[in-house]
């Protein structure tokens, strides 16, 4: 199956990877791409069956070792430094896979792409050496994947459900390194959508002071 070299950022994403320190950069630019690849093939696909061929050739390919998988692709190239943690980028494609059910979906579709997402930012935080913060890691990356899906969506019913899963959803306590920095502002966006009841995380000069200040000082 021939893949596009090329994964071209949301603006939110290009900003966030611009707080990465040199640690964490190449990994957080490989994750946003293979997440943005994977939203790209829902949206852009009119059949779903057509779209869960396409994230099974990625999960299967993901699950090979790196010198079997096909050569020449630049998105699997940057997944190098994934290596022992392959795993959570194959659940990312099973991840986006539930959001094609039908008629609708429901919150165990949800939750299950929220947690799919939330684990490669663990995973992350493992890769950089900081495994006491994969559990906080997690919980971020699940509440920015929920407030994501839901200013993307249409159906009421939908939007409904997304938005009670996030208000259960609590933030743990623990403050992430700056390492992480691209999540905590990820995640500091979805809480402040959830407060003041938004659904877009980066729209107004507001949401973008919110962004660099959360990128310069972590809060």
């Amino acid at each position: 199956m021939k893949e596009e070299n090329t994964v071209p950022l949301p603006h939110l994403l290009r900003l966030a990877l611009s707080y990465a320190p040199h640690l964490s950069r190449d990994l957080f630019a490989s994750l946003f791409a293979l997440d943005t690849k994977f939203a790209g093939i829902i949206r852009q696909s009119r059949e779903p069956m057509l779209a869960q061929m396409r994230l099974a050739w990625w999960r299967e390919t993901l699950e090979k070792p790196v010198q079997n998988q096909p050569s020449g692709d630049l998105l699997l190239a940057t997944l190098a430094p994934w290596e022992g943690e392959e795993a959570a980028l194959c659940g990312l494609a099973a991840g986006w896979e539930q959001l094609l059910a039908e008629p609708i979906l429901e919150e165990k579709e949800i939750q299950a792409f929220a947690a799919a997402r939330g684990e490669c930012f663990a995973a992350l935080a493992r890769l950089t050496g900081l495994s006491a913060y994969a559990e906080t890691a997690r919980t971020a990356g699940a509440l920015w994947a929920l407030a994501d899906l839901a200013q993307g969506l249409s159906d009421t019913q939908e939007r409904t459900t997304v938005h009670a899963i996030m208000n259960r959803t609590q933030m743990p306590r623990q403050r992430l390194p700056r390492t992480l920095r691209p999540l905590t502002i990820l995640a500091g966006l979805a809480r402040r959508s959830i407060a003041k009841g938004e659904g877009a995380l980066l729209v107004k000069p507001t949401d973008m002071i919110v962004a660099i200040r959360l990128g310069l000082i972590g809060r």
